[in-house]
């Protein structure tokens, strides 16, 4: 559901938030002095012109224990779509302490795709507790939706839509909306089906409105290209709608029935939710961890990849270890190895965000895959051609000797080269091998730089030292 509030305008902003945006200390106190008194006059007034995101930012600068509170003080005067606004934790602690009744009667007046974003990340028995205080209608609605595997377009479709037979005309299609309150609060197209409610195509508002009264339906529709399977991942969703620039997009189910629609605003959440988990993956964090989790549950979250980690420094230190005699001939060795290592490391790095985000976006595939590694492989190539000059000059007039300047521009060579090179080919093979390249990929390239960066110069090291 879309709030009807418009947004505060430039004054009435400036009233209530700093120049970074965050809510004055002074009007939080106000919000918070209501709640504990029980003015429930006093705390509609504050919250009545504030938009749902605004909403969403004052719930979350207030005390853990006002939340639910504030909600309970407003009733049927607070919107649940503000909850969408959320992170998941804080959306469950609040959901966790209202009564059910009172979320059912919160969510009963959402659009269902806002309703389903409420109630998914629930336990199975507080949804089914929530759920039995909604009419029986509108919560089989809910728990089909509820039933499409996560993070798919059954769960992100509205099932609020119109949808009219083909024999009706312009004008009747019209009438029904003009005198039909039940409506979606949002819509873009009406849908044109056939008795078994199978999709037959979609008339675009804008020529529904420039159409005259008398023309049959069939005559003006479009043929529905671009449609959506309730089973279809999300993100592959997004995908459509970003290359074919839609606004909306039917969903379907198995037998091709019409169960719901998706919109460019539930879209646009799924890009953001997308990117986030990438960004999160990348760094070992996971992809579900807000910043209202607690400690003991972040650092359960965050330690298995560490202990990961652990396990390849290892390795690295390993390849040190076989060139322990050499290191003890030139204490320079130890001061200079670490910059091969950091500099593949970045080099790899840059390689893999842009594989990885090749992968996701469809942009790197079997067609261009030899193509692209080529380009990463020359690029690191030259980068380190370059640097390598740089450090060797840096190193021969540092520690005067001009053949260990040489041997770690050599060495910084190889090691750019490696991250070029394994920093795509990692990804692209863990990525055919069915699994997220944005989760496993920076473990391993970054045991790749480490052991090839120290093994080639510390090897380059100790032929240098043979001779």
């Amino acid at each position: 559901m879309q709030d009807d509030t418009p947004p505060l305008d430039e004054a009435e902003t400036q009233a209530i938030r700093d120049e970074d945006g965050a809510f004055l200390p002074a009007f939080i106190e106000q919000v918070e002095a209501a709640i504990g008194e029980g003015d429930r006059a006093a705390l509609k007034s504050r919250i009545e012109p504030l938009h749902e995101a605004d909403l969403g930012d004052l719930i979350e600068a207030l005390d853990e224990g006002d939340r639910p509170r504030l909600i309970e003080l407003l009733g049927r005067d607070f919107d649940f779509t503000a909850l969408t606004e959320l992170d998941e934790t804080m959306r469950v602690q609040i959901l966790g302490a209202l009564k059910p009744w009172i979320v059912a009667d919160g969510i009963r007046d959402l659009d269902s795709d806002d309703a389903v974003y409420i109630l998914e990340d629930l336990e199975e028995d507080e949804k089914a507790e929530i759920l039995r205080y909604i009419p029986a209608p509108e919560r089989g609605a809910l728990e089909r939706s509820l039933d499409y595997p996560e993070e798919s377009a059954g769960r992100r479709m509205q099932t609020e839509f119109i949808a009219v037979p083909p024999f009706w005309t312009v004008g009747r299609a019209i009438d029904h909306m003009r005198e039909t309150e039940d409506l979606p609060d949002t819509f873009y197209e009406i849908f044109v089906v056939d008795p078994a409610y199978r999709l037959v195509g979609s008339v675009p508002l804008d020529r529904l409105l420039r159409t005259r009264r008398s023309v049959l339906l069939t005559a003006v529709k479009s043929e529905q290209r671009q449609v959506v399977k309730a089973s279809d991942d999300q993100e592959e969703v997004a995908r459509l709608f970003e290359h074919y620039n839609l606004v909306s997009a039917p969903v379907v189910d198995d037998s091709d029935r019409l169960v719901g629609v998706i919109t460019i605003d539930d879209v646009v959440d799924v890009i953001q939710e997308e990117a986030d988990e990438d960004l999160r993956a990348m760094a070992g964090v996971g992809s579900d961890e807000e910043l209202s989790d607690s400690v003991s549950y972040t650092a359960r979250a965050r330690l298995p990849w560490l202990v990961i980690n652990l396990g390849t420094a290892f390795l690295a230190a390993f390849i040190i270890a076989l060139f322990a005699d050499t290191i003890e001939h030139m204490v320079a060795l130890a001061v200079l190895m670490p910059i091969v290592a950091s500099m593949g490391g970045n080099a790899a790095n840059q390689t893999m965000t842009v594989a990885v985000r090749a992968l996701a976006t469809k942009d790197l595939g079997s067609h261009n895959a030899r193509r692209v590694i080529r380009r990463e492989v020359l690029v690191c190539l030259c980068n380190g051609v370059i640097l390598a000059v740089l450090l060797g000059t840096i190193a021969a007039l540092w520690f005067q000797n001009t053949q260990l300047g040489g041997v770690i521009a050599s060495a910084l060579v190889v090691n750019m080269l490696a991250a070029g090179l394994f920093g795509i080919l990692i990804p692209v093979t863990i990525n055919k091998l069915k699994l997220d390249p944005a989760v496993a990929s920076g473990v391993f390239v970054t045991t790749v730089t480490d052991t090839v960066g120290f093994f080639t110069f510390l090897g380059f090291a100790s032929l240098w030292f043979a001779r």
